[in-house]
């Protein structure tokens, strides 16, 4: 093959208590990528305002990081398509990062598991996070709601109910251009045990409710009682956002991600316009505007 095309989707991760652990693919977003087999060197073109490169873009810096691994001697140029919007808690470099690792596996045919990919693809989320987390990759590369071990990597991936339906709002303000960085350094050093115990227990109920396809555990049990509160002063308005989409009959709402876009997990039963119109009003009495997604769980990245 000279070329390879692939599209990955968008990702929320955390959902509430997982923090850097679990992730879940969505059909709002996606990022396409093409990888061709050109020149001699690592060639970055997009018409999206993103770093072009290899070293400062998440998929350059995993394509030039698998170049180095497998001795590979042609020059490639990656041709980015972002869909995903950056920055706002959707794993958009994420997103590129599991794009990437799968167009060059296919590219020069490598037949690499999944474990391997992810971790190729984490490597790319340096350029944007400044270190490596695959909570996201993961979602992006296989689909589904995803669980991470580590130490070594292992990624446990579970079909999620039919059933869930998310809302997302997504805020329109401008975010740092190391904006995950920046959420992760307001977040505490040390926890209480007590609070590590309880985000512990709804951690399980929500892997617990993938597990069973119950739709209703999993948004009751989206609750973080050390990431949210250490993170929602950097969301305009979130208390109210939350509270809103509650009352609207959200089950669980909580950051999407590093924020800032919040998100409720809902069934399809759920008037999921009445909730995106109640976390506007939320947004709307910080003076904020936002734009609203209903979506739903995704597949992971394929080739075209």
């Amino acid at each position: 093959m000279k070329s390879v095309i692939v599209r990955a989707p968008c990702s929320t991760a955390n959902l509430g208590p997982g923090f850097d652990v679990f992730g879940l693919a969505l059909d709002a977003y996606y990022d396409e990528i093409q990888v061709i087999k050109k020149g001699k060197e690592i060639i970055i073109e997009s018409s999206d305002s993103i770093p072009l490169e290899p070293a400062k873009n998440s998929a350059g810096l995993v394509i030039k990081e698998m170049s180095k691994k497998f001795k590979i001697k042609s020059g490639l140029l990656i041709k980015i398509k972002k869909g995903v919007p950056a920055g706002f808690g959707m794993g958009s470099s994420a997103a590129s990062a599991a794009a990437a690792a799968v167009a060059f596996n296919a590219l020069f045919e490598l037949d690499l598991d999944h474990n391997t990919l992810i971790e190729f693809a984490g490597i790319g989320e340096k350029a944007s996070a400044g270190s490596i987390h695959y909570d996201n990759v993961s979602a992006s590369v296989l689909g589904g709601f995803v669980i991470v071990r580590t130490d070594p990597l292992d990624v446990l991936r579970i079909d999620p109910p039919k059933d869930l339906v998310l809302c997302v709002a997504i805020p329109k303000i401008s975010v740092p251009k190391k904006k995950t960085e920046v959420s992760r350094g307001v977040l505490p050093q040390q926890v209480k045990l007590s609070d590590y115990v309880k985000n512990l227990s709804n951690a399980s109920a929500i892997t617990t409710g993938f597990i069973k396809k119950d739709v209703e555990l999993i948004g009751h049990s989206i609750k973080d009682i050390i990431v949210e509160p250490a993170r929602k002063h950097l969301i305009p308005g979130f208390d109210k956002v939350k509270s809103g989409a509650l009352q609207a009959g959200a089950l669980g709402v909580t950051i999407s991600g590093a924020g800032p876009s919040v998100i409720s997990f809902t069934s399809k039963f759920a008037d999921h316009k009445k909730i995106c119109k109640a976390m506007k009003k939320g947004f709307a009495s910080a003076n904020t505007e936002c734009i609203t997604v209903i979506c739903r769980p995704s597949k992971g990245a394929f080739v075209l």
